[in-house]
């Protein structure tokens, strides 16, 4: 048992140690052979590897919660394609390059929509970065502060996916918006961007300060994408105003 015990931590084992014992049982009561028993071991260390790395990566993702497509309720949104987002789960997109941009009003489930396409691109051992449109900028112009710019784009440039959550919300510099075009330059035909803005796209150039960095933006980001918009009241004001329906206002 010690022999065994130290071949599976110079192995790295994960699984195999916590189930073999009960496992060896199993297949003497079911009367396997030796190659069976040691298949079935092997698919469970496999399977918990799987899981292991499925799960590093969610957390290296940066995902302020999980949330999934199964869960998102589509009859608050009817206007949706409620099929094509979820074809969106096959990650063809990614295959492709082709972004995918929610357009709508604060509260209504662009970020549940985007969080889960990122946790089903993680659970197919994608790499994938989650940033609130302000974090990205800031990280930008810290790395153009300090030197290594070049560096970070590129690092960005390599992800799979990358998720960009509020963008309009921010107050947005011509400096910053000079970066968010270099990142969406370093991205355009190589890699997939999934975007969440309560702005419309004819505001974008007050948005960005400047309509020809606007234009340049959209041009890139639209010439391979699918375009999602929303409409209607934020759920959480809906839930408010329901709790408090036939109560006094003072």
């Amino acid at each position: 048992m010690k022999d065994l015990e130290h071949y599976f931590e110079e192995l790295n084992l994960k699984r195999i140690p916590e189930i073999y014992k009960k496992e060896a049982k199993i297949a003497a009561e079911k009367k396997l052979d030796y190659t069976e028993y040691l298949s079935g071991l092997i698919e469970k260390e496999y399977q918990g590897m799987i899981e292991r790395s499925v799960n590093q990566r969610i957390r290296r993702a940066g995902f302020p919660c999980i949330k999934t497509i199964e869960g998102y309720d589509f009859t608050h949104q009817p206007q949706l394609n409620e099929k094509q987002i979820r074809n969106l789960n096959t990650l063809e997109y990614l295959d492709n390059a082709i972004n995918i941009i929610f357009v709508g009003p604060p509260g209504i489930g662009k970020s549940h929509l985007s969080i889960g396409l990122g946790i089903k691109a993680c659970e197919r051992r994608k790499r994938v970065q989650f940033y609130t449109a302000q974090e990205l900028v800031d990280d930008l112009a810290k790395a153009k502060l300090m030197g290594y710019l070049g560096r970070e784009l590129s690092k960005l440039g390599r992800i799979d996916l990358l998720v960009l959550d509020e963008l309009g919300y921010m107050d947005m510099t011509k400096d910053s918006a000079n970066l968010f075009f270099q990142l969406v330059s370093k991205r355009y035909e190589r890699g997939s961007i999934i975007l969440n803005t309560n702005r419309p796209f004819e505001e974008w150039g007050s948005l960005f300060k400047d309509n020809i960095v606007a234009t340049a933006i959209l041009d890139r980001l639209l010439h391979h994408s699918h375009v999602f918009y929303f409409t209607g009241k934020s759920y959480r004001l809906k839930k408010h105003e329901s709790k408090n329906i036939g109560k006094d206002n003072y």
